[in-house]
């Protein structure tokens, strides 16, 4: 966890909900009801802004959506092709793992999402359930973003990318799968976004909130979300209100 979640809200909707500007422009990702690694996802920063010379201004802060591909690449790494293992990082490891340690410190995220997919085994068999907000709320996944240029074409144009942490699964999450995503409440957010924090342990550590986990609904969906090339709304529906899987799952 986390590997597939979705994102089907427009820009100027989640900009209301995270209170930040859209400055995504014409980038921004297109609905996505299965997103996997490697996409261009959305994700909330707040930044000093920078003046026409590029100096960041100290006294102010930017909250905004901005456009990253999911799965961290570290500065150091020599190609693109790490950041498809880069996906998640653990919480309780990531202040000390060289690929994450200098985003935790300066670079964190927040990655909004309508829910996240996650497989609970039966035997050899694997159930997907969709995790999601009965009241429609974004989900608020903590992330940790940074930049990398191809060391093999230093004037090529910089890549964004971000992982997503995770921590131990709680309450009835801990049902579906022992890992799930460190998630944000609005309470959290100010706090974990603030680029002059410089001692985020305490979120890093802090279990996601047990009313928000009891409060998600743990929807069983259909097999046809293991397939990256699949994605509409259907896959978010409740697997036991379809008629036929077996015309879900061998389209003709």
């Amino acid at each position: 966890m986390c590997g597939r979640y979705a994102a089907t809200k427009d820009p100027a909707t989640l900009a209301a909900e995270f209170d930040a500007l859209d400055t995504m422009e014409d980038h921004a990702p297109a609905t996505d009801y299965n997103v996997a690694p490697t996409k261009n996802v959305v994700a909330v920063v707040q930044r000093h802004p920078r003046d026409d010379e590029g100096e960041p201004d100290p006294s102010t802060t930017v909250r905004s959506l901005r456009v990253m591909r999911w799965g961290l690449i570290p500065a150091w790494a020599k190609d693109m092709s790490i950041g498809a293992r880069m996906i998640n990082a653990r919480s309780e490891t990531a202040a000390t793992t060289s690929a994450f340690r200098t985003s935790v410190a300066k670079r964190r995220c927040l990655v909004p999402a309508d829910g996240w997919y996650e497989w609970k085994r039966d035997g050899k068999a694997k159930q997907p359930y969709f995790m999601t907000r009965p009241d429609g709320h974004s989900i608020a996944m903590a992330g940790l973003w940074t930049v990398w240029r191809d060391p093999a074409n230093k004037d090529g144009p910089p890549v964004v990318s971000a992982a997503v942490l995770t921590t131990d699964a709680i309450g009835q999450l801990s049902d579906i799968h022992d890992r799930m995503p460190l998630l944000m409440t609005p309470d959290s957010w100010e706090s974990w976004l603030d680029p002059d924090a410089d001692d985020v342990a305490e979120l890093l550590g802090t279990p996601p909130s047990l009313e928000l986990v009891e409060s998600l609904e743990l929807r069983p969906v259909s097999s046809k979300v293991n397939s990256v090339r699949n994605n509409g709304p259907e896959l978010l529906e409740r697997e036991e209100e379809k008629a036929d899987l077996t015309l879900f799952d061998n389209p003709r």
